[in-house]
């Protein structure tokens, strides 16, 4: 049997974090559940990192398995179709393994919120400033508010769908437009 190491260990302990996190919560994580869906043994865990803590951070904000990879504005020229685009991946990534992983952690905020809080400035934080960006672009280009382009105003969208991902585990694409086009279009208009 080969055993795997370097990137492709690291790879298989992160797919194996995740998918343990989304499946039993971050209040059943261990080491020994990740080391075993991995197929390593719980050491090359423990020389890496010191906690779950460290563990589901690294799995998260990792490019390949979590959300490490920058989002860029799909800079479409229209508020609706950028809008449509970054939600849409938004409501797809919800439902990978990083997504349910991410979902988990957010039900557990109260139990763990220095967790949370490294989860909302790596993850979270920047799909916001990401929002944020396009609504300012909309606003320079007369589709939007420039009063409404807000903090609060970015989040609106990612909340209801992560709701309704809570409430059904899957949405569909008409999901996404009706939250644009019936809640965010609305509220953004000058």
């Amino acid at each position: 049997m080969n055993r795997r190491r370097g990137a492709a260990l690291t790879e298989a302990i992160y797919l194996a974090t995740l998918g343990e996190l989304a499946r039993s919560g971050f209040a059943q994580l261990s080491f020994d559940k990740v080391a075993t869906a991995a197929g390593t043994g719980k050491a090359a865990l423990y020389r890496r990192w010191s906690s779950p803590d460290q563990l589901v951070m690294a799995a998260l904000t990792d490019p390949a398995t979590g959300f490490g990879q920058p989002l860029a504005p799909p800079g479409t020229g229209s508020l609706r179709a950028d809008l449509l685009a970054l939600l849409s991946q938004f409501v797809r990534e919800l439902a990978e393994p990083r997504g349910q992983a991410l979902r988990s952690l957010v039900a557990y905020r109260g139990q763990h919120p220095e967790l949370f809080e490294q989860v909302w400035s790596s993850v979270i934080r920047p799909a916001q400033e990401v929002l944020l960006a396009v609504l300012g672009e909309a606003a320079a280009r007369g589709e939007a508010d420039p009063a409404r382009v807000t903090e609060r105003m970015a989040s609106i969208g990612p909340r209801l769908l992560l709701v309704e991902a809570w409430r059904s585990d899957s949405l569909a694409d008409d999901e996404v437009a009706g939250v644009i086009d019936e809640v965010l279009l609305p509220l953004l208009a000058s």
